[in-house]
């Protein structure tokens, strides 16, 4: 090979090899492929310590009762950061990674979780691509309580929207409720963990504790389900008592 050939094969090959390592996908950083135990229990080990120092309060951000059980309590990492926490979690939003650090249980025993950020970005494009306004409820068929398919086709999709299980890693349905809040399902998990582990659950309880008992990870934008008479989950009726 002659060296004018050769030197257009490096021209060729070189901005080939930047380029691949521009695209690499984020997600597929360490700190976002695995559940980042050391980092969970980092936070968690602050957040104790935190509430020790400050007569039980708990480093979270202000937010009203309006919000999703599960996305209700974020740990607001300015108050922990540096004293308690001498770096932020790398999987962490605030430091680019795909996952908001909440609390559970702030009332009891403060439990750190995590909410995939992923899901809420492609509910967030589904809007978008819909279009959707406060007072436009593209409805379809009805689901379960206040739970109503989307009619994709009128807006053009080609396949039924779905988003990427953070249990599972399968394609889990979007559903849209009268108040056009999107709705993720978890159905396949739930029945998945129960036939698992033979759970054997109360009817009319919301069931969905099962999916991050074992995960750090909380089923977020979801609706409570329970079970039915053959132990299978099921959208949970307002109408059921808790």
């Amino acid at each position: 090979m002659g060296p004018v050939m050769l030197k257009r094969l490096l021209l060729l090959i070189i901005p080939v090899f930047f380029l691949s390592g521009c695209l690499y996908p984020e997600e597929q950083r360490a700190e976002n492929q695995v559940a980042p135990a050391d980092q969970l229990n980092m936070v968690q080990t602050a957040v104790n310590q935190y509430q020790q120092d400050n007569n039980g309060l708990l480093p979270l951000k202000d937010r009203d009762e309006s919000y999703d059980l599960y996305v209700k309590h974020p740990i607001d990492f300015d108050k922990l950061s540096p004293r308690y926490l001498s770096q932020l979690p790398g999987s962490s939003f605030e430091k680019g990674g795909y996952f908001q650090y909440v609390l559970m249980d702030v009332e009891t025993h403060p439990k750190v979780k995590l909410i995939d950020l992923r899901t809420a970005e492609v509910l967030k494009d589904l809007r978008i691509r819909l279009n959707i306004k406060d007072n436009e409820l593209p409805l379809k068929k009805k689901i379960g309580p206040n739970v109503y398919e989307i009619d994709y086709k009128k807006y053009g999709l080609k396949k039924y929207p779905t988003v990427k299980s953070p249990y599972s890693g399968e394609a889990l349905p979007v559903y849209i409720n009268g108040g056009s809040e999107f709705i993720v399902d978890y159905t396949v998990d739930l029945g998945r963990i129960i036939n698992t582990k033979q759970l054997k659950l109360k009817k009319g309880t919301d069931i969905r504790h099962i999916l991050y008992d074992d995960s750090p990870i909380l089923p977020a934008y979801s609706v409570p389900y329970t079970v039915d008479n053959h132990n299978e989950p099921i959208f949970k009726s307002q109408a059921i008592a808790e």
